[in-house]
């Protein structure tokens, strides 16, 4: 099986959100990040890994076809279930959960503060989320969500 790992960074020096285009490593820990902006190359920053928050691709698309990072805002809208809806309105984070083994969407749902599969309700609830932000610029997305 086939699998895409990418990652974004988010520079705290610039508040800007890169591009990893390498990761080196110094007794198994990332001890240097070389980013460039998405303007291009000639834009980038190389720093130290704290300056960094580093952010993976989960591997998933939302309803508008954009990529899916550790990071971003989703909203999740209602649904069809066996011809009645289901309301599943809220605006989440997406999040790797370790005990589940998978990414989910942490966030408010149906009253409770509660992580779920981020892949179930793309693939099973009719791709249902969209990327509306992320937590580094667009935090006010999430005031009094979670």
């Amino acid at each position: 099986m086939k699998r895409e790992i990418k990652f974004r960074v988010w520079d705290h020096n610039t508040d800007t959100m890169m591009i990893p285009d390498n990761f080196e490593f110094c007794d198994g820990e990332i001890c240097w990040i070389d980013a460039g902006r998405e303007a291009g190359p000639k834009s980038g920053n190389d720093g130290d890994p704290g300056q960094f928050e580093i952010m993976q691709y989960a591997g998933l698309h939302d309803k508008n076809g954009r990529e899916i990072y550790e990071g971003d805002i989703v909203r999740v809208q209602e649904t069809m279930d066996n011809g009645r809806i289901v309301c599943l309105e809220a605006v989440s984070t997406v999040v790797w959960n370790g005990q589940l083994g998978c990414w989910c969407c942490h966030g408010e749902f149906d009253g409770n503060l509660a992580d779920y599969a981020a892949g179930t309700m793309l693939n099973a609830m009719g791709n249902i989320c969209e990327v509306i932000g992320n937590i580094f610029e667009n935090p006010e997305l999430l005031e009094g969500k979670q």
